[in-house]
Formats: structure tokens, C-alpha cells, sequence
């Protein structure tokens, strides 16, 4: 038990340290990783379309963070025989993936590649 929950932190830490990077990918906005400029050069700071996800409040951006980590959490206290690496495979892998839905959802919903 004690495996699976440093696994489940571990993914939560890197979904944490990528989770701007992640951001810039999918909208392109300029948010930059933790040791980069954070989110100075998103687009939100100038005039045109924003970043759906430094649009929404604190709790919002942190929903959204939610939204990927438990999945990783799911992964990662799953009832399987696998090792701990491939544990950790998965969890991190599951990160990418269950950003989709949030990220794009968001975009969608605020039509941020129509502008």
C-alpha cells in the first residue's frame, strides 16, 4: 500500500511540475514550465483570445489539475500484479491522455481556436 501511494505522489509531482508545459502545448498560450516564466508570457496578459485555463479561478485551474491526477491515483492503486516501474509508467502516462478531456473541453467550450 505504502508502494502504490509513493507511486500515486510521484505522478501527482510530475503532472504538478509538467501541468504548465502541458498547458502551452495544447493552446500554444506561451505558459512556460517552473523553471521558465511560469505563466508571464501566456497570452493571457495580452489583448486577443486567452488561455482557457488561466481564464478560470484558482479552484478552477485546480479542478482541471484534478482532473488528470486521479486518474494517475486510479492507475496507480489499481488491483494488478504489476512491479513498481511499471506502475509508475502508467501513472505518468495516464497524465497526457487525461488532460484531453479537460483541456480540450475547455478550449471547445470557450471557442479559443475560433478566434
Amino acid at each position: 500500500m505504502k508502494q502504490k501511494a509513493l507511486v500515486a505522489l510521484a505522478a501527482a509531482a510530475v503532472t504538478s511540475v509538467l501541468f504548465l508545459n502541458y498547458c502551452d502545448l495544447i493552446y500554444q498560450c506561451g505558459c512556460e514550465g517552473v523553471w521558465g516564466a511560469l505563466d508571464r508570457h501566456c497570452n493571457i496578459h495580452s489583448t486577443g483570445r486567452h488561455c482557457p485555463v488561466c481564464m478560470l479561478s484558482f479552484g478552477g485551474q485546480v479542478g482541471v489539475w484534478a482532473m488528470m491526477v486521479v486518474p494517475q491515483v486510479v492507475v496507480s492503486y489499481w488491483r494488478a500484479a504489476w512491479n513498481w516501474r511499471v506502475r509508475v509508467a502508467l501513472a505518468i502516462t495516464v497524465f497526457p491522455v487525461a488532460g484531453l478531456l479537460p483541456t480540450i473541453g475547455l478550449g471547445m467550450w470557450t471557442g479559443y481556436w475560433n478566434k
